[in-house]
């Protein structure tokens, strides 16, 4: 049996070298005459052992990383087509500690199959949960995603199965699913790792969506810094219509549902839903008010599904398995599994998903090892620029949307950054007001120039002048922002900087007052 060898083509490890190890060996195996098949996988998402190799053994497969091209040839000489033991060796790639502690459900195949076979994809459990959906009805396939538990993965947490319900219940001549691809926070890469390692998974998912809602039309949001995932996304929507999975036939049922990969222009904006929809209607990507709701009037005025990336990616395995294998794992609301994402100034670097519950504290320091300069971690934000910062003192919050709320946090996207105790929280806070002032879509008033405000009032408080005052003002442009917002860009942007006010005021004071006290 031909030898498989494991390399992956994912953007994080390409940008590590993975395509010059992919040719190192590809040279290697020629000048050896060794017969051996280069697979280009997905990653598992151990980023601080990419480029991670593998190889298909008797015994399972064997790890080795992080490879360098200069490597390769000590690989060979070390006999690691058989998992030969080598300085490089991570051993059974299971039994690394980073994804043995996983429960991978919508990750399954990712980093371990072809992208773009779907063969594999079949192999491994992929189509069972459309074949399921094609001879349930609609009202009953809404029902097995509600009774699920699963809630939107791309911040706000709504009820996946509400929304459904709404759409299937709305009369049009016409209905959407539109997938929000726009993966913009900072720390996040779950919807990128799917896209280019499990696409099938996401046209699985939008497919049964659309059986459920009655829509046979779909399109993917994707932000254009993903070329990788674009191009992989389009080959295998291309890939699913020629084996019958899309187009007029739904694997031959009555069903009809197609779609389309469509870039944006990278708009952080975009990511709000309504500003997505005017941007793939070739219109200015600004928020629209509601109502009306999306499910309602939404894509062309249409009754539109949407939903992330993930939320729509864990559709197959609950129609597979069933709404009560997947609401048992989690806790309280927040049912199922949830990819985190864990980045910045960190030992362990990758995805890692999980059932909700895991507290702060694990994911920080077991899980993702504790800081990469070995400081101590002095804040952790989670859900990207626009949440909170958490201090040590709320490490012990159970990964769960109603406890991050109940601590003013957000679980947003699933992005954790860590910082050591050489941040500046004031800095930081700073940069969110920046961030949003540039981000921002200009439509309202209150995030439109309350950012700007609120880089001006920092800047005087870190200069001394008035502190106490630039406090005040500072908070209670805050609750402007959040209540007078017509988007969660304006709207949460009091998060961290409040979080970093709140937690962390010695950063705020002035800072000849702190020379002074040194």
């Amino acid at each position: 049996m031909t030898t498989k060898i494991y390399v992956p083509a994912d953007s994080g490890a390409l940008a590590l070298g993975a395509d010059k190890v992919a040719k190192a060996i590809a040279q290697e195996l020629a000048a050896r005459g060794i017969d051996a098949q280069i697979v280009r996988n997905g990653s598992r998402g151990l980023y601080w052992l990419e480029p991670m190799v593998e190889v298909e053994t008797p015994t399972g497969r064997i790890g080795y990383g992080p490879v360098m091209a200069r490597d390769v040839g000590a690989l060979f000489d070390a006999g690691f087509l058989n998992g030969g033991a080598h300085r490089l060796s991570l051993g059974r790639v299971e039994e690394i500690p980073f994804l043995a502690r996983q429960t991978r459900l919508t990750f399954a195949r990712c980093g371990i199959t072809d992208p773009l076979s779907l063969d594999d994809y079949r192999a491994h459990g992929g189509l069972v949960g459309l074949e399921k959906a094609a001879s349930m009805a609609p009202a009953d396939i809404v029902a097995t995603v509600t009774e699920s538990g699963l809630r939107g993965r791309g911040g706000a947490g709504f009820p996946t199965g509400i929304k459904w319900n709404t759409v299937l219940g709305t009369q049009s001549d016409q209905k959407y699913i539109v997938c929000n691809a726009d993966e913009g926070d900072s720390a996040t890469f779950s919807d990128r790792m799917i896209m280019e390692g499990d696409p099938f998974v996401l046209i699985e998912g939008m497919t049964i969506a659309g059986i459920a809602t009655g829509a046979t039309k779909g399109f993917v949001y994707l932000r254009s810094e993903y070329p990788h995932a674009i191009a992989t996304m389009n080959r295998a929507v291309e890939i699913a219509r020629r084996a019958g999975i899309l187009g007029t036939s739904v694997m031959g049922s009555a069903h009809a549902f197609d779609m389309e990969i469509r870039a944006g222009a990278g708009a952080y904006v975009c990511g709000e839903e309504t500003s997505l929809l005017n941007s793939l209607e070739g219109k200015r990507g600004v928020v629209r008010a509601k109502p009306p709701l999306p499910a309602i009037e939404g894509l062309f005025g249409k009754p539109t599904v949407i939903n992330n990336v993930i939320s729509l990616a864990s559709v197959p395995v609950i129609l597979d398995k069933g709404a009560a294998y997947y609401k048992d794992f989690g806790m309280g609301r927040s049912r199922g599994t949830i990819p985190i994402q864990i980045a910045g100034n960190v030992k362990h670097g990758g995805l890692f998903e999980a059932a909700f519950g895991m507290t702060l504290g694990e994911l920080v320091d077991e899980i993702g090892g504790g800081t990469f300069s070995g400081r101590p971690v002095k804040a952790v934000q989670v859900g990207g620029p626009l949440g909170a910062y958490f201090p040590r003192d709320l490490f012990d919050t159970p990964f769960d949307y109603e406890a991050f709320a109940a601590k003013d946090g957000l679980i947003g996207h699933a992005g954790i950054t860590v910082f050591d105790d050489s941040a500046d929280m004031l800095k930081q806070a700073r940069f969110a007001m920046e961030f949003c002032a540039v981000e921002s879509c200009g439509k309202c008033t209150p995030c439109r120039i309350g950012s700007v405000r609120g880089m001006e009032t920092l800047d005087r408080l870190a200069q001394g002048i008035e502190p106490e005052a630039q406090i005040e003002l500072v908070t209670d442009l805050c609750k402007t922002m959040k209540f007078g917002s017509l988007c969660a860009l304006g709207g949460f942007i009091p998060y961290p900087v409040m979080s970093a006010l709140t937690h962390f005021p010695d950063d705020f004071r002035p800072r000849a007052a702190l020379e002074a006290a040194e």
